[in-house]
């Protein structure tokens, strides 16, 4: 979906309508991708129109 391309993204809420129930300036998903790649992981979603999406993450174990 092309949208989803876009959700990772700095400052971008998929719903920008001034009538939203919740606020924010769209930095959290950006915020929680650069600190999982940072420390050598991935973040990615799947979702489903009309069924909602899920958020997922893996960072790699550091063995000592």
């Amino acid at each position: 979906m092309e949208i989803l391309d876009n959700v990772f993204q700095a400052f971008t809420q998929l719903d920008s309508s001034h009538n939203r129930f919740y606020g924010g300036t769209g930095l959290g998903l950006f915020l929680v991708k650069k600190f999982v790649e940072m420390h050598g992981g991935r973040v990615w979603l799947e979702s489903e129109l009309g069924k909602g999406s899920n958020f997922y993450f893996e960072l790699p174990i550091s063995g000592e």
